[in-house]
């Protein structure tokens, strides 16, 4: 650190603040908040960070500024407003949400209602953003059926309507339009409509189901049948729509609430506004980390959320008087007026577990799309997790898993199953039959399978797995590892054994397995690597045993060859039935003689 430096860190005030870290061409690298300027500073200098990126973002420090401010709000404000100007490298950045819908109500004599992705806070109001296109377009479908607003993009002012510059259009006809074009509407009638949308886009149905319950009843008491019934339906479709967005108690009203969850790329943070018991605003934002992992704790980070989304939502904050905020986590930085509470049950505790999943939702999504472009990733990011699980030095892109199989110690097999890139490669898949070990004797099966794998890979100049995965415990383990110390593989290969009952994960020379996440997919790999050398086995198995018994039946019999053998199988279906066989019966089937020379050899077999 230069002196310069290390005066200007000694000389900080103790007061909340927002500070720069500059790189040596004066560029801003970070930009952060601090209840205590001193304290907060210092500690980025005092020791060795875990995180590899703050060590860098330390490294690159060639200058500091700092602006002290009166509360730790105004400092979330300023830290806000600098990382949007700036963009540092080494801060946690929100990513443009450009491509969210908005749906706006204009400001004109006769406004319009319509879905756009580009707010201009001049033009008119807006509502949203929406999560989805989906979700704005049926809820404009909604309120086109219950209001005949216009869809039209004349200029309405009241010389062009009074003068009718405008002709009736085909909406005007099939009553989508009460011709507000001509005059035909008029203006106190028209703003009633806006109004009562306006009231179901801030989600206050129950005022507007209401009054066209009042409406309905009166029309009918009037035997106005027909505009009772239109009223009827109007009531019905908003009903609908309400039920679909109230989901709890609807006496929760003006609350927000926050869930944030991460990955080691980014973190994303689901924004619910209720009123009423109504979800009125639903939306999932990314927090993209610059640079590979990062120090900021979930804290700091939904700190900087409540205020970007509170100032997005300006809107819903002139309507409701917020106080109360629901939480998984609770931000480090206070804001004036607002509480901020972690439910633990009830309706609440419901909302905080809705809101998280759809922030994990938003992710597993993310993730999908990314993997649908780049199909690579996915191995990639599945082959980090295993690396990182199992402590290996390398991305395991081969691996190889051995199983044995046997019966009573007979016909014993083993079976070598091969994963690239996570994924089976069948076509490097290898059957053994055991010729010196015991039958019984697994360990000496598994050093001889091994052994003459690994000995002609070498011999061939072919390429070596990065992990080997022993189907077994710590017996079949080492079995594999004293192959690999005598062919000098033992730093070249990793190796691990998998216990069949619990998924126990051994590593060499450790008593000790490991557990590993059931839901990884580090375990998940695994499993499917020992499950498919057990199946490919015990497939190999049964093969070689029925082999076994066809030949020790019929084969021997002199005389009798393949063709022979088939017909007989193909007649009588098993070699039961064919040992069961009077001579009259065979030799219906491959004549007198070879009739003869069966029946005799069978019936010597059996005595």
């Amino acid at each position: 650190m230069r002196d310069e430096l290390k005066l200007k860190i000694s000389l900080l005030p103790t007061s909340p603040g927002v500070y720069q870290y500059l790189n040596q061409e004066g560029t801003v690298i970070y930009v952060g908040k601090a209840k205590n300027l001193k304290r907060r500073v210092s500690s980025y200098f005092n020791r060795v960070h875990p995180v590899v990126r703050t060590n860098l973002l330390v490294r690159n420090i060639w200058d500091m500024r700092y602006i002290v401010v009166n509360s730790e709000e105004e400092a979330l404000d300023l830290e806000n407003s600098l990382i949007k100007e700036y963009q540092p490298r080494y801060n946690v950045l929100l990513k443009d949400d450009k491509s969210y819908p908005w749906i706006c109500v204009t400001k004109e004599l006769f406004p319009r209602v319509y879905i756009t992705r580009e707010k201009h806070t001049k033009g008119g109001r807006y509502f949203g953003p929406y999560p989805k296109t989906e979700v704005a377009h049926a809820l404009i479908d909604t309120i086109r059926h219950l209001y005949p607003i216009r869809t039209c993009r004349h200029s309405l002012t009241q010389e062009n309507v009074e003068n009718r510059k405008y002709k009736l259009c085909l909406q005007y006809h099939i009553k989508n339009c009460e011709g507000c074009c001509q005059g035909i509407v008029s203006h106190e009638t028209y703003s009633q409509y806006i109004n009562d949308i306006i009231k179901i886009l801030n989600g206050d149905t129950k005022q507007v189901s209401d009054f066209l319950m009042s409406e309905m009843m009166t029309k009918a008491s009037e035997l106005k049948f027909e505009e009772a019934e239109l009223l009827k339906r109007k009531y019905q479709l908003l009903e609908k729509y309400r039920a679909k967005s109230v989901i709890v108690n609807p006496s929760i009203h003006n609350i927000d609430v926050f869930s944030i969850v991460r990955d080691d790329s980014a973190a994303y943070v689901n924004f619910m506004h209720m009123r009423n018991g109504a979800i009125v605003q639903s939306i999932t934002v990314e927090y993209k980390f610059q640079d590979a992992g990062t120090d900021e704790t979930s804290e700091e980070i939904l700190s900087t959320a409540v205020r970007d989304f509170r100032e997005r939502f300006s809107d819903i904050y002139k309507h409701d008087n917020v106080k109360e905020i629901l939480v998984n986590v609770v931000p480090d930085f206070e804001i004036e007026g607002l509480e901020y509470i972690v439910p633990q049950r009830g309706d609440k505790r419901k909302l905080v577990a809705i809101s998280l999943k759809n922030a994990e939702q938003y992710r597993i999504e993310k993730l999908k799309r990314m993997e649908k472009l780049n199909p690579e990733q996915r191995a990639t990011r599945t082959l980090t997790n295993m690396m990182k699980d199992l402590h290996l030095n390398e991305l395991p892109r081969h691996i190889e898993c051995f199983d044995n199989s046997s019966i009573s110690g007979t016909n014993a097999v083993a079976s070598c199953v091969v994963f690239k890139n996570a994924k089976p490669s069948k076509k490097d898949y290898r059957h053994f039959n055991i010729k010196n070990a015991d039958g019984n004797d697994d360990y000496a099966q598994m050093r001889e399978v091994i052994t003459r794998r690994y000995s002609r890979l070498l011999n061939e100049n072919a390429e070596l797995p990065q992990l080997l995965v022993v189907d077994g415990g710590k017996g079949q383990l080492n079995a594999a590892v004293e192959v690999l110390d005598q062919l000098g593989l033992r730093g070249t290969i990793a190796a691990i054994g998998i216990a069949k009952r619990l998924d126990e994960i051994f590593f060499p020379g450790d008593s000790v397995p490991l557990y590993i996440d059931k839901n990884s997919e580090t375990i998940r790999v695994i499993q499917r690597l020992r499950d498919e050398a057990h199946r490919f086995g015990i497939t190999h198995h049964r093969n070689k045993r029925s082999k076994s018994q066809l030949h020790s039946q019929l084969d021997d019999i002199k005389g009798v060859g393949p063709q022979t053998r088939n017909i007989l199988l193909k007649h009588f279906k098993s070699l039961k039935r064919i040992r069961e066989a009077s001579r009259d019966d065979l030799a219906a089937v491959v004549g007198n003689n070879k009739a003869d020379i069966i029946f005799n050899a069978l019936k010597n077999e059996n005595n």
